[in-house]
């Protein structure tokens, strides 16, 4: 008998799920620009700010397929409804306890049968100074810096292949440097 995703084990999923990269795609932006719609209309006044992150935001950025969305909401949101509207729409709901309120992450495009051809996270938080948006702007704007760490990704998924939290664990130095940097840069 199969189990269901949010059944499995951790190292279940990972085998299931492989860290894959890819070199960057020129339509990860329409798929964001479609789920940004989407999400738009079916969460509305809600929303305050919706942000295509991660590599697949930046061009020519080798990346895990997979759409990164970070969206802000309102403070007065009301987060189990915006969790079942958010279900009802195909996303998976992940929490996220070591991070603080509200921080929810929704995944789709995760099937029994491994990734689907279109993945998304949209990271659910509150208004804020997100390090994502720094990094990710800091990369957009240094080629250079974004093919270093390209290279640090094909490396890491040699090793961590199934391992997601070790492939991003693996990755967070780098991370931090740089948004330290993009912070001081004013990026």
């Amino acid at each position: 008998m199969k189990k269901f995703l949010k059944e499995m084990t951790d190292e279940e999923l990972w085998q299931l799920f492989p860290v894959i990269l890819s070199e960057h795609k020129s339509y990860w932006k329409d798929y964001y620009n479609t789920e940004k719609y989407l999400l738009e209309r079916i969460i509305g006044e809600n929303i305050i700010c919706i942000n295509h992150i991660g590599s697949t935001a930046i061009p020519g950025l080798i990346a895990k397929p997979t759409i990164d969305i970070l969206m802000e909401i309102s403070e007065n949101t009301d987060t189990a409804q915006l969790l079942h509207i958010m279900e009802g729409n195909g996303y998976i709901y992940t929490p996220q306890p070591k991070n603080p309120a509200p921080h929810m992450m929704f995944m789709k495009g995760y099937a029994l049968q491994g990734f689907e051809e279109k993945v998304f996270h949209v990271h659910i938080r509150y208004k804020g100074d997100w390090d994502e948006i720094h990094f990710r702007d800091y990369l957009l704007f240094h080629p250079e810096v974004a093919e270093v760490y390209g290279l640090i990704k094909l490396e890491l998924r040699q090793i961590y292949e199934h391992n997601r939290d070790a492939y991003t664990l693996a990755k967070s130095d780098f991370i931090k440097k740089i948004t330290k940097l993009a912070r001081e840069s004013g990026y």
